[in-house]
């Protein structure tokens, strides 16, 4: 059985290098409006991490530290923009998982229009509202709820697979294939 996940390439995490994982609070929004992002934060419960379709624009950044800093205070676990942010270092001093597509100086706007709880597309990948999101160093991936035990199980074995490899590497043993654990 294969089990999807999508991964949100092109990314790059803006932090201490933390791991983040929890329900998608989803957020679309016009290139460089950020009103319902806002809005989304009124509403995001603890553990939630907002994913912010913003069309990939990187002329105007849609959240900094102000934002970041009322994210914490309400328990979100975390961002993901498919847009620009700003405040870097205050993203990169903190252990607060931001993955952006890139970071400006420019402030945005705060007209709207925009919507929350709904489908959003990051990159080419899309996320729907409670998807799981996952975030490291490598990046961000989501998955439907309905296959967490399973991709569990399958990650899981994945990485007994790969200690079995780093052993026989580490005892010169390794003969170049993937061992099955």
């Amino acid at each position: 059985m294969i089990l999807e996940t999508n991964s949100c390439v092109g990314l790059t995490p803006f932090y201490t290098g933390l791991r983040m994982v929890g329900p998608a609070l989803t957020v679309q929004t016009r290139a460089g409006d950020n009103l319902a992002i806002h809005q989304a934060l009124e509403i995001a419960q603890p553990g939630d991490i907002i994913v912010v379709d913003g069309g990939g624009d990187t002329s105007r950044a849609l959240v900094g530290e102000i934002m970041k800093a009322i994210a914490e205070s309400r328990g979100v676990a975390g961002f993901v923009i498919d847009g620009a942010i700003r405040d870097v270092d205050a993203f990169r001093q903190s252990d607060f998982p931001c993955f952006a597509r890139g970071s400006i100086h420019r402030g945005p706007y705060k007209d709207g229009p925009g919507k929350f709880g709904t489908p959003v597309s990051i990159g080419s990948t899309l996320i729907t509202p409670g998807d799981i999101a996952v975030g490291d160093a490598d990046g961000v991936v989501a998955f439907s709820p309905l296959i967490a035990t399973e991709l569990l199980s399958a990650a899981t074995e994945r990485l007994a697979q790969e200690a079995v490899i780093m052993e026989l590497i580490s005892n010169g043993n390794y003969d170049g294939r993937y061992a099955k654990a």
